[in-house]
């Protein structure tokens, strides 16, 4: 070679370090040079010096044996060209090579391009049949002008196969971010959820990392975004109005998603906006995306409509859930009234035993069946004649063993429902009058024998009514009640449920005050 190609080659095709510095600034197509005859490295690279497709250059990755070349496919997985050369170290380096990078490293996308100047040492027939390479070649053959017709064409085919895999993957990413934000129970939750995953969608390109994004989701009724979930600088408006203090961009945006019913894209902000059947608008918006990609709008569109259909079976499910907190709480206070008691009773009831539930190491799912389920603790009284009930006196023996069949009376009016907060009401219902040591109704369990939600309602029905007005009696002194916790521990009541009463002494008054008999 002469000095100016010296030179050239110098000025255009650094050293592999480099140009992977330049690959991350450029998007070059990576083209794998694998030859031992150095001369047909610096033929190739002179011949396409120039060469780019859809405006990008070319990265060249020079390796002179079929061993390199192993390596080099295992550290450039990119690779979009291989042009290899059949006979190096061996008569069939080449072939090996093309078997290792489909069979071992599991590459499918790299174009391989057999280059050979002994065509009858590897025949290309039995080549083609034998061996998933893409195309054969006689280095003779390989002019200048062929060998920008090949690259082309490789190169084309390569770009069509990223695209598609790309696609694969992002359906992939809506399925399983569909299936992420179905998880999420409450709608505060699901739309974190939805927020993250649409911030994950549109990240797809590794690139996109470093863009800071900044977004938000929120109800829309009225002039009113009350925010819900956010990200970046929205992160510190959950819960508020922030219509007003949006930039004129933002409020652009949201206006043209509300008046379009659709989705709204601009450079490098997305809006996407979702109505249900019940009426409500919910909006999300994501800025510093980086510029969004046909694919991008593509998958967007197909996680949009499942977004949409999974908000609307959110609100069916959080309309569901209120008809029947309703209906529970109604069944509640029906009992208390009939009893000619507070249906404050039973709310106070509710609240405190989830702040128990959570103190005591149940989950918030769990506490909150619980605090849905336990207004029903004494939903059995219906069936007790009104004489007993409102008796203002002690029971005799007699009447307190009628009295005492409001336990099972409640479990088998519950028991059968398949909701899971009906189902709850109904152990609630039967296990609140067990005692600790045992001694209690209606089954005389003791310890752990009880179940966890009668135990935790126990607590909380029993220091209410004892901090009452009841029809028998007048309201203990909060000191005379909590001294008969302090005596009851390990006897009527679960220690460590009335270790956390007395430990969260403050917020039990707290519920108190706030549900107080009017």
């Amino acid at each position: 070679m002469s000095d100016k190609a010296d030179f050239d080659d110098e000025l255009f095709f650094q050293d592999e370090d480099e140009q992977e510095g330049a690959s991350s600034h450029l998007n070059t197509w990576k083209i794998m040079l694998v030859d031992d005859e150095q001369a047909i490295h610096d033929v190739t690279k002179m011949a396409l010096t120039d060469f780019t497709f859809d405006n990008h250059p070319l990265e060249f990755i020079s390796v002179m044996s079929g061993a390199e070349a192993k390596q080099a496919i295992q550290d450039h997985p990119d690779t979009a060209v291989m042009l290899l050369d059949v006979v190096m170290e061996s008569d069939h380096a080449g072939l090996e090579v093309a078997q290792f990078v489909r069979e071992e490293a599991k590459n499918s996308s790299v174009r391989i391009i057999l280059r050979t100047g002994q065509p009858g040492q590897a025949p290309e027939r039995d080549v083609i049949i034998n061996y998933d390479i893409n195309d054969y070649k006689e280095k003779t053959e390989l002019t200048a002008s062929k060998l920008f017709t090949l690259m082309s064409t490789s190169l084309r085919s390569y770009r069509n196969i990223i695209a598609l895999e790309a696609n694969k993957r992002g359906l992939e990413n809506v399925i399983t971010a569909t299936s992420n934000i179905f998880e999420r129970r409450n709608l505060q939750g699901f739309t974190e959820g939805v927020l993250d995953q649409i911030t994950s969608l549109l990240h797809l390109d590794q690139g996109a990392a470093f863009f800071k994004t900044n977004g938000l989701a929120g109800e829309h009724v009225g002039d009113e975004l009350r925010v819900l979930a956010g990200v970046g600088e929205y992160s510190d408006t959950v819960g508020k109005n922030i219509m007003n203090d949006l930039s004129p961009e933002v409020i652009s945006d949201l206006q043209n998603a509300i008046d379009q019913g659709h989705n709204h894209y601009m450079k490098d902000r997305f809006t996407g906006f979702f109505k249900s059947s019940l009426g409500t608008e919910n909006l999300v918006h994501l800025s510093g995306l980086g510029e969004l990609s046909d694919l991008d709008r593509s998958l967007m569109e197909v996680f949009a409509k499942n977004v949409g259909i999974a908000y609307e079976n959110i609100e069916l499910h959080q309309d569901l859930e209120e008809t029947q907190r309703e209906i529970v709480y109604l069944l509640g206070e029906a009992v208390e009234t009939r009893s000619k008691e507070t249906g404050n009773h039973v709310k106070r009831v509710a609240e405190i035993s989830k702040l128990l539930a959570l103190d005591y190491g149940l989950n918030e799912d769990e506490a909150e069946i619980i605090r849905l389920a336990s207004p029903m603790h004494d939903i059995g009284k219906i069936g007790i004649p009104d004489a007993i009930l409102n008796k203002p006196g002690r029971h005799t023996p007699e009447e307190f063993e009628i009295m005492k069949t409001h336990a099972i009376l409640g479990y088998d009016m519950l028991k059968k429902s398949s909701r899971r907060i009906l189902k709850a009401g109904a152990i609630i219902a039967r296990d609140h009058h067990e005692k600790w040591e045992g001694g209690g109704y209606p089954h005389n369990l003791k310890g752990e024998e009880i179940h966890i939600y009668g135990r935790i309602t126990a607590v909380a029905d029993v220091f209410d009514a004892l901090g009452s007005d009841r029809c028998y009696k007048k309201a203990w002194p909060l000191d005379q009640v909590i001294d008969l916790f302090k005596e009851e521990r390990g006897k009527h009541f679960d220690p460590g449920l009335v270790d956390s009463l007395l430990n969260n002494l403050d917020q039990v008054i707290s519920i108190r005050d706030t549900y107080a008999d009017l």
